[in-house]
Formats: C-alpha cells, sequence, structure tokens
C-alpha cells in the first residue's frame, strides 16, 4: 500500500507555485512586468494579501525585482534562482525533465568525491560508528527504495563530516530535487541493491583520515549509480524529443 502523507497548501503557496511554474516555462518572460496585485487577484480569484505574499516570496526568491513605483520585473531565474528551485524544475507536469535530471547527477559526480576527501580530512575516526550503523543497515535491505534512502542517509553523515556550509547546502538542494522521485528511479537502480563493499571501502578511508583514498573511493560508489541514470535519462529524453517531433 503506498499512501502518502496529505499535505495542504495555503492560498499564497498555490499562488506562488502558479507564478513560478510561469516563469520558468516562459509564460513570463524575463524582463517582462508583472501584473498588478489586483489584476492577479482577480485572474486567480484569491485575495490580494494572498498574492502580496506569494509576489514577496518571489522577490526573496531573487526572481522578480520590485521598484518602486514600477510594479513587479520578472528576472532570469537561470541568472538568479538557487538551488531551491531544483525540484520545481526536475519534476515538471508529473514527470521528471530529463535534463535538468542529468544536470543532478552531474553535479553529484562532480562534487561527492570533493566533500568525500574533506570528511576523511576534518571528520575522521569520529564518523566511524555512523557510517557502520548505516552500512549494516544497507546490508540488511534488498528492497531499492530503502536502499537508496540508506544511500542518502550515509552521504548526509559524509557531508556533515566534511564541515563546509556551502557543501551542506547544496546537498539539501540536491536531496531536495532527488528524494521526490526517488521510488521511480529505484527500479532503475536496483541492480545496485547489496553492493554494500564500495561503500565499507569509503566508510574506511573517511575514518582512517586517507583523503585521497576517499576520493577515489567515492567515485566507485557513484559510477554504477551515474551510469545507470544517465542512460536512463538519455532514454527518457529522446522519448520525450520523439513525443515532441
Amino acid at each position: 500500500m503506498a499512501l502518502k502523507p496529505v499535505t495542504r497548501k495555503s492560498v499564497s503557496d498555490q499562488v506562488f507555485d502558479q507564478v513560478l511554474g510561469e516563469v520558468m516555462d516562459g509564460g513570463l518572460a524575463a524582463g517582462e512586468q508583472l501584473p498588478s496585485e489586483r489584476q492577479l487577484a482577480e485572474v486567480l480569484g484569491v485575495s490580494r494579501p494572498a498574492v502580496r505574499e506569494a509576489l514577496q516570496r518571489m522577490t526573496q526568491a531573487n526572481l522578480v525585482e520590485v521598484r518602486h513605483g514600477g510594479g513587479a520585473t520578472v528576472r532570469d531565474f537561470r541568472r538568479y534562482g538557487g538551488l531551491d528551485l531544483l525540484p520545481n524544475l526536475l519534476v515538471r507536469d508529473g514527470g521528471v525533465d530529463p535534463l535538468v535530471a542529468r544536470s543532478v547527477v552531474e553535479a553529484r559526480t562532480s562534487v561527492a568525491p570533493g566533500i568525500a576527501a574533506l570528511a576523511a580530512e576534518r571528520g575522521g575516526p569520529a564518523l566511524s560508528a555512523a557510517l557502520t550503523d548505516v552500512l549494516e543497515r544497507l546490508d540488511r535491505t534488498d528492497d531499492a527504495v530503502t536502499w537508496q534512502r540508506l544511500a542518502l542517509e550515509f552521504w548526509d553523515i559524509v557531508v556533515d563530516g566534511a564541515d563546509s556550509i556551502v557543501f551542506r547546502l547544496m546537498f539539501n538542494g540536491l536531496r531536495a530535487a532527488y528524494e521526490p522521485v526517488l521510488p521511480a528511479l529505484a527500479a532503475v537502480l536496483a541492480a545496485e541493491v547489496g553492493q554494500v563493499e564500495p561503500f565499507r571501502v569509503l566508510a574506511t578511508a573517511i575514518a582512517a583520515g586517507d583523503p585521497a583514498t576517499a576520493r577515489a573511493a567515492a567515485e566507485r560508489v557513484l559510477a554504477p549509480t551515474n551510469d545507470a541514470l544517465m542512460e536512463a535519462f538519455d532514454a527518457l529524453s529522446a522519448t520525450t524529443d520523439g513525443d515532441d517531433a
């Protein structure tokens, strides 16, 4: 039984989601002036305070620029947006955007080995117990979704050990984008289940305070997953292109 928590969004959240969707889809282009609060409230059938709150969130996210007496102008989210936009970009119209998904994989491939090296240098033996606990649970599961969640937990410990606020915020953004589509991707990654040894090598290198080995071990942990994901996203992209033709 695949039950999910029931979530209720406020009216301002729904307004924010709609305006954000228009900005990311190009319905509201960079440089274009947003409709007034009154116009948006009328079109959406909501109160002006709800619209105002949503637009304040857009401003705080650097997605619109408000000039005194000049209304709100849309900004290019590719230049001014942050990682908090990734979940919205990754899942569009009920499906995964293959190009954004590929970017997530590429970012993980580039960044994770460096994080592992820092964890070995700065965390070292202090991380051993927590990593061992996750490894033991990885060794006991044969469920692909549980495996992926435990893998994320493993990397969460490694990121903490790296003691870098920038890497922590990057990881948070990537995780927020990845987790909602994890059940769908788990089937693609099912072959990874049971492959605990690469994680053990990485955990051992981190606990030993060996950055060079930790970096290389992280690459070995990620490589099979990355290859499987990239192949899946390439196939999805080709299917999407074919549907558009």
